[in-house]
């Protein structure tokens, strides 16, 4: 939890290609005000990365500012977070005791990745070609195999990209450049259940809920955060399991 507010406070220093740009400065008006748009100071260029110091404080606001997605925050509500971060900066005294609100920071970020996950969910679920299993997990034929089809005992040999809601890449096979074997009933859910309905040389996405991936407990040392909804495009290369009995 500490790093998504930290995460927040990067976001509202002004990192480029962050949000930034949706909250006002010190000297704005209120949005709400027509003349203050028109009086407006023009957009500044972004800052240019020389140094190899402003490359890795760049590098870290943008590590951070991933990390405050589940947030899910309005521009209001950057606005909030950019106050809060000035004022603390100034030494103005905060308009809240910090403290005292501390649990209600937490439960505010597991309702808000709540209803992202949902949304991943349902949007995946309109997607052309979709299916959801029973399980939740959603289903999409990106690319069709001629090969078998594997089953939850043989193990298989596939490509894969796994990404955040976000997008933010997280795992690749491909750019490790070596395809990975596993048995299939031995990983995720999500995948045991959504490989099975591939056959070799299919790509397929697979769009995983919480429960059906890492839940509470993702991989030590993962980019994944507790109880993510992910995305896995997943390339079926081989089965090199006995397959003799599949139909």
């Amino acid at each position: 939890m500490r790093m998504q507010w930290k995460a927040a406070l990067v976001l509202m220093l002004g990192a480029p290609g962050l949000a930034l740009a949706q909250a006002p400065t010190k000297s704005s008006k209120p949005a709400a005000a027509p003349e203050a748009a028109t009086k407006a100071a023009p957009a500044q260029a972004p800052l240019e990365l020389k140094t190899d110091d402003q490359k890795a404080i760049y590098s870290l606001g943008i590590t951070l500012g991933q990390s405050v997605t589940s947030l899910a925050l309005t521009p209001e509500e950057v606005q909030l977070l950019q106050r809060g971060l000035q004022d603390s900066l100034s030494g103005t005294a905060p308009a809240v005791d910090p403290k005292e609100f501390t649990p209600k920071i937490q439960a505010l970020a597991k309702a808000r990745q709540a209803q992202v996950n949902t949304a991943t969910l349902e949007r995946a679920a309109k997607e052309p070609g979709a299916t959801r299993l029973p399980s939740g997990v959603i289903y999409r034929e990106l690319k069709a195999g001629t090969g078998k089809t594997p089953r939850a005992i043989d193990t298989v040999k596939v490509h894969y990209l796994g990404t955040l809601v976000d997008g933010t890449e997280f795992d690749s096979s491909y750019k490790r450049g070596i395809a990975v074997e596993f048995p299939l009933n031995g990983v995720i859910p999500c995948w045991t259940q959504g490989v099975q309905k591939m056959k070799v040389g299919g790509k397929a996405k697979l769009t995983c809920p919480a429960s059906t991936a890492y839940g509470e407990r993702p991989p030590t040392g993962s980019r994944i955060p507790p109880n993510a909804v992910l995305n896995f495009d997943v390339e079926l290369v081989e089965i090199p399991g006995n397959t003799a009995a599949t139909p």
